[in-house]
């Protein structure tokens, strides 16, 4: 039986290098470990993708995801972190880009009531390696409630709150549990959310938050305050959206540290 046609690694004379070329949308089992509960399955969407020198005319997408599946039937930490290096040498690459998107949830008692039920967080793993080093950044969404301090001020009767959502990515000197940044987020909004409310939940949270405003500059740097604190990250990138309740716009903020961090 004759070769069959390479047809991707056939020259090209464009002499234009692709940043990023290869693989998005598959979705995959994962494993991770939960701070509460030892260890939680979910499903990640990922993106695999490397750098396509000039000359070539393609890349080998199936390479991809054999990588994927060489890890079995379900993804960890330690597995993603090694996967941009895997991705370089099989496809003969000088950088590589891995991106896990996933849901993560957490049970969550009603603050008077104790009922418990499920909120879910948006959480993402970056990780980028080139011949010198691995870059990974992780990024938690995290939907929160807000009441505008303005609106307090100026109003003979309530003020008005909406829901938002803070996306806080972060570098770290050593592994930073998840829950520890949704409760980095939660506690520098003016409520938190719970799924299940009874009566007296709802009469605590509504005035929690009246008696805890925050615009939406206040939200960003309320995180970045804590995360500067925080031991274990070296940078982030907090940014904060509200959906706005009287307006037809959001509000949006974003605090960005630029340099690796050295906390004292």
């Amino acid at each position: 039986m004759s070769a069959l046609q390479d047809t991707q690694s056939e020259r090209d004379d464009r002499r234009l290098p692709i940043d990023r070329v290869g693989v998005r949308s598959l979705r995959f089992p994962m494993r991770i470990r939960d701070r509460d509960a030892a260890v939680q399955h979910t499903v990640t969407t990922v993106s695999l993708a490397v750098d396509l020198p000039h000359q070539f005319k393609g890349t080998h997408m199936s390479r991809f995801v054999e990588i994927l599946h060489a890890h079995g039937t379900e993804l960890t930490v330690s597995n993603i972190v090694a996967m941009p290096r895997e991705l370089m040498k099989k496809l003969h690459a000088d950088k590589a880009h891995v991106e896990m998107r996933f849901p993560y949830f957490r049970a969550k008692k009603a603050p008077v009531s104790g009922a418990e039920g499920l909120l879910d967080y948006g959480v993402v793993f970056d990780v980028n390696a080139d011949a010198d080093k691995t870059d990974f950044v992780l990024t938690v969404e995290v939907p929160v409630a807000t009441l505008c301090p303005c609106s307090k001020a100026i109003s003979a009767r309530g003020a008005h709150n909406q829901r938002g959502t803070v996306t806080l990515s972060v570098r770290f000197s050593e592994p930073v549990w998840i829950e520890d940044l949704l409760e980095l987020v939660e506690t520098s909004a003016s409520s938190e959310l719970y799924s299940i409310l009874k009566r007296p939940d709802e009469k605590f949270v509504t005035e929690a938050a009246y008696d805890n405003p925050v615009f939406v500059e206040d939200l960003v740097r309320n995180v970045a305050v804590k995360a500067k604190a925080h031991s274990r990250i070296t940078w982030f990138r907090v940014e904060a959206e509200n959906y706005e309740s009287i307006h037809n716009h959001n509000a949006w903020a974003v605090i960005e540290s630029h340099a690796e961090m050295t906390n004292d």
